[in-house]
């Protein structure tokens, strides 16, 4: 759930299952190494300065604050994946900045090339992460970082003037994010969210169901969630966009979760034969 594309310079994926993933935490920059070693037991390793809160945190970001046990399926295809997918939960990093900025990257783009600009701007404004991180893996920049990047990088990595400023401009209240993550209700954090110009209801969720542990963060206006919707859980036609919070209503406190079960379930959705989402190339005009 935390990858931005297979290429994502923080997140890596080894040959025996283990994952490496590196951030920025409060007490500085970590590598961590996460491996499913039983069927209820994970071993974790991490390096650098935020290592201690790295691992203090681990339950959380692994989703022990997550309750899957209160889902109520509603339908046989909600039923079959929650029994078929019983250890999915929703991750909680705390780390606004670092869900939001690929998440205004991925406004409105298709998914590759809002992965190709996150991959470009880390590799070039990230740190090299402490510890044995597999070669090419970079610690995200920090929200100063974020502001300083110049127009001209924003252009070479595809990325609209409109995106940049959103980006610049939330990072600038980063300190106030990521205390509120911490401490408030995902009310107060979305709240404060879609105050900023340029972000949404989509965005804040696309936040929420990383950062802020929310399963009810469900990313209504999403270019895919009406087919999907129609074709798993209605009579095969698209819900209309207008209509998707409407038709998901029933399912709080369980919104974003059942989304997740549904795109992890083979045949839930047919192969895709109309129009797909346009590109555009910003780095041309």
């Amino acid at each position: 759930m935390l990858q931005h594309g297979a290429g994502d310079p923080c997140h890596r994926r080894d040959v025996d299952g283990s994952i490496w993933r590196t951030s920025l935490l409060d007490s500085g920059p970590v590598t961590y190494r996460i491996q499913q070693v039983g069927p209820c037991e994970v071993a974790a390793q991490a390096w650098g300065p935020g290592a201690g809160e790295l691992v203090g945190g681990l339950p959380e970001l692994l989703g022990s604050r997550d309750d899957p046990d209160s889902f109520e399926p509603r339908a046989e295809v909600a039923r079959a994946a929650h029994a078929r997918l019983r250890g999915l939960r929703v991750p909680r990093t705390n780390r606004v900045i670092e869900s939001l900025v690929p998440a205004v990257l991925e406004q409105r783009v298709v998914g590759v090339d809002a992965f190709a600009a996150w991959r470009r701007l880390v590799t070039k404004y990230g740190a090299r992460p402490p510890g044995p991180a597999p070669a090419g893996m970079r610690v995200p920049p920090s929200a100063e970082q974020w502001q300083a990047i110049p127009v001209w990088e924003w252009h070479r990595a595809g990325v609209e003037q409109r995106k940049a400023n959103t980006i610049a401009l939330a990072a600038s209240y980063a300190a106030r994010l990521e205390t509120a993550a911490r401490v408030e209700a995902p009310g107060e954090v979305y709240r404060m969210l879609t105050a900023l110009p340029g972000i949404g209801v989509w965005t804040a969720a696309e936040v929420g169901h990383r950062a802020l542990g929310d399963a009810d963060a469900a990313s209504i206006g999403d270019y895919h969630l009406p087919a999907l919707l129609g074709e798993a859980l209605g009579d095969g036609a698209p819900v209309p966009h207008e209509e998707c919070e409407a038709f998901l209503e029933p399912w709080r406190p369980h919104r974003h979760r059942l989304v997740r079960l549904l795109e992890l379930t083979p045949g839930a959705r047919r192969e895709r034969r109309g129009p797909r989402m346009s590109r555009l190339d910003y780095r041309a005009i």
